[in-house]
């Protein structure tokens, strides 16, 4: 079912009604979760107005689905989300990283060689393209990030 919500908007702070129709629930739905969901708690202004940050939109994507598709009670999605969130933050204390909605893509040793600091943009008369030293440091961070080979 996710798959047919919309995308999420690079944006920093969502009104509850984006969130609602993000999300595919009404605002009412999403004011009860927040009893429920201890761990939803969207930042409040002037006249209690609800702003949601994106992990918080996705947190909201994840309850859905654990009641909607997953067939969850409340008091079951709510400790699925406990436990959910408990191996994040194990994870995190490991130094692991969440990938959780990150598309990975995976290459291979060939593939990676196909972007050597060689390749020229032949329009800045032999300067590397931008988006190749930035290519560049990305795999470098990847190499520093994945374990021994």
């Amino acid at each position: 079912m996710e798959n047919s919500l919309p995308s999420i908007p690079a944006k920093r702070y969502f009104t509850i009604g984006e969130v609602g129709d993000l999300c595919g629930v009404k605002p009412h739905v999403l004011r009860y979760w927040e009893q429920e969901f201890t761990q939803l708690r969207p930042m409040k202004r002037r006249g209690n107005r609800r702003y949601y940050q994106h992990h918080e939109v996705l947190m909201i994507r994840r309850i859905r689905d654990l009641l909607y598709d997953q067939g969850f009670t409340i008091s079951g999605a709510r400790q699925k989300m406990q436990e959910i969130l408990q191996t994040e933050r194990d994870k995190k204390c490991n130094g692991e990283m969440s990938l959780d909605g990150i598309e990975v893509i995976e290459l291979n040793d060939s593939e990676l060689n196909d972007f050597e600091d060689t390749q020229l943009d032949p329009a800045s008369d032999g300067a590397l393209d931008p988006l190749l030293l930035v290519r560049r440091e990305l795999f470098e961070i990847r190499e520093l990030l994945s374990p021994a080979r």
